[in-house]
């Protein structure tokens, strides 16, 4: 009994303190809002109705009454720099760092913030030299990953390589994807230069980072096919298809050329054809479908053409095909298969686009890296063909 009436007297008395705490929470947070700016609360209501414009200019009054705020500072350079205005972010983040009274943290996040301003200003120097005085600390981590945008901009692979290793002993996710592809530009520059000495000791340093690079594998093919060795460059082309088919298309080309220089026309036929067969799509057709009417002649690639239609209808194909029964077909047919081809190739030849997977960037050109998003092996190594055709 003892107990229970005790229990009676503490319910009461906890929620007394717990009244009390929530007043005094109360009454401060009322006493704090008294002494904000109304421009502050014009400024955040600005920001709610997606005014950016009128949020700085009410932002920038509470800053002028009141230069202590350094959250505002922050919030107020941010928005210079969203709104492409980077000489103001500069300046209020160098206003800020200005300060003798700022603690490390904020000093710290105001260097962090000005290397944006300049990475966004492409100022590239300057932004590297601000994040480079960020060695430790919160930021550490996203300057290092500035740097590491910096040095891709600058086309620094060896510096990449590096800042990308102490990227993953800060712990960062693996950057492996990364590191293989800067190697291989490496390797792509060395093969420019006529050193292929140095281009396979990069490309063996790319796929030991990522063994299923299929850019180092072509590259591989494309080092033995400049130095002479065709038979060596088929082997390495020939491996793209167990490590990913859907790159087929990319060296088919390369690949057939290397069969004709080793007087084997034929056997180049063959294997494009089996490709096609097993992994149907339009950019290895293209190559296939031009091969196949030179090596056995227009009937054959009809057949192809026809084939392949069956299988997988689509723009592009009607395209081949029209043009494979052109090359048979007698007057007036022939003519009428010419202007029919004709059409629907001025109204698809923009049609087909490598399209990003990871922004949506599209474009005629293969990229291992995106010009948008600047993502690496995000292209998808088939074009994309919309089902129809925008007027």
């Amino acid at each position: 009994m003892d107990l229970d009436f005790w229990w009676l007297l503490v319910i009461p008395v906890a929620f007394a303190f717990g009244w009390m705490a929530a007043r005094y929470d109360l009454k401060t947070l009322l006493s704090e809002s008294a002494n904000l700016p109304r421009s502050y609360f014009r400024g955040l209501n600005f920001l709610l109705n997606e005014q950016p414009d009128q949020a700085i200019d009410a932002f920038i009054e509470v800053v002028k009454l009141d230069p202590e705020t350094v959250e505002l500072h922050f919030a107020l350079g941010n928005l210079f720099r969203r709104r492409g205005e980077t000489d103001r972010a500069i300046r209020v983040h160098q206003n800020l760092l200005s300060r003798t009274d700022l603690p490390v943290t904020e000093r710290d996040h105001a260097l962090y913030e000005l290397g944006q301003d300049f990475l966004k200003a492409g100022l590239l120097d300057r932004a590297e030299e601000t994040f480079r005085s960020l060695e430790t600390g919160n930021y550490a981590l996203g300057a290092q990953r500035a740097l590491l945008t910096i040095y891709q901009i600058e086309k620094d692979w060896v510096k990449s390589i590096d800042i990308a290793r102490h990227l993953e002993t800060m712990g960062a996710e693996s950057l492996d994807k990364e590191i293989a592809q800067f190697h291989c530009e490496l390797a792509q520059e060395a093969l420019q230069q006529n050193n292929a000495d140095e281009a396979r000791r990069q490309l063996g340093f790319a796929l030991k980072a990522n063994p299923t690079n299929v850019r180092a594998t072509i590259l591989f093919g494309d080092v033995d096919a400049t130095a002479g060795s065709q038979e060596a460059a088929i082997v390495q082309w020939r491996r793209v298809e167990e490590q990913n088919p859907a790159y087929l298309p990319l060296v088919a080309e390369k690949l057939m050329k290397a069969y004709e220089a080793l007087g084997r026309p034929q056997d180049g036929a063959d294997l494009l054809i089996t490709w096609v067969d097993r992994y149907p799509s339009n950019d290895l057709l293209d190559v296939t479908y031009q091969h196949i009417a030179a090596v056995r002649g227009p009937d054959a690639a009809r057949a192809l053409a026809r084939s392949q239609m069956q299988k997988s209808p689509n723009l592009a194909g009607m395209t081949r095909l029209l043009e494979a029964q052109e090359a048979v077909a007698e007057e007036p047919r022939k003519s009428e298969l010419e202007l029919m081809r004709t059409l629907l190739r001025q109204r698809t030849k923009n049609l087909p686009r490598y399209t990003c997977q990871n922004c949506g960037f599209r474009a005629r050109l293969f990229y291992w890296q995106c010009p948008g998003c600047s993502g690496w092996e995000t292209y998808a190594p088939r074009r994309v063909e919309p089902i129809t055709a925008s007027n």
